[in-house]
């Protein structure tokens, strides 16, 4: 009868019981992640079967003469490519009071004709404009429903800094439950004679998948 000597059997249970904290912990960092792109995956494969009903809403208004004059003023300046192109913080402060609009830090395209801010958004899609002769403006946001704000989310599309971090964090996290699960079926396999088999069925397939159906 084989006998696993007694370092073996230490070393083996110090292996398992790192394995299995970092399994735990990353499984509990991913578990609410990766149910979200779970859904959205499907979703997103199924996007031409679910029917999107936009929402467009629009206002409409004229900014203060003094505001208007500072704009113009700024036009030479924030029209160069180098140049912080966001609009002033006067202004920004006055579209949220009053018209309840947020472009914080949000780049505009600048010309003695017009103002233009695209506003893109998860989910949907929104823009500003202001005639520079008149001080008119046009607002208009468009929202496509939840499941096309959840698709974005999981593409990263017009999510920002933040959650692009959290993208990377949580694929870092996934990559580490991935890996510590790998070594744990390794650590079990000998009790468990379907561990391989179906490894390698979790390999074969998509790979036969790719090679035989996708062109």
């Amino acid at each position: 009868m084989f006998i696993v000597s007694k370092p073996a059997q230490q070393q083996r249970a110090f292996w398992l019981r790192h394995l299995h904290n970092w399994h735990w912990i990353s499984s509990a960092l991913c578990l609410i992640g990766m149910i979200l792109f779970a859904i959205t995956g499907f979703t997103l494969n199924h996007a031409g079967d679910i029917e999107a009903h936009p929402v467009v809403s629009k206002k409409t208004g004229t900014i203060p003469a003094n505001l208007l004059a500072k704009l113009v003023q700024e036009i030479p300046h924030r029209s160069k490519k180098t140049a912080d192109q966001s609009l002033p913080q006067e202004m920004q402060t006055w579209l949220e009071q009053n018209l309840k609009i947020d472009v914080q830090a949000k780049a505009a395209e600048w010309s003695p004709e017009e103002i233009y801010v695209a506003l893109p958004r998860p989910g949907g899609d929104a823009w500003l404009r202001i005639e520079m002769d008149t001080g008119a403006l046009e607002y208009e946001k468009t929202e496509r429903g939840m499941i096309a704000y959840l698709n974005d989310l999981h593409k990263g599309r017009n999510t920002g800094k933040a959650w692009s971090w959290f993208i990377d964090i949580f694929a870092l996290a996934c990559l580490i439950f991935c890996i510590t699960g790998l070594f744990l079926l390794k650590m079990h396999a000998n009790n468990r004679v379907l561990t391989w088999p179906l490894v390698t069925l979790g390999l074969v397939a998509p790979v036969l998948l790719a090679i035989l159906f996708i062109h």
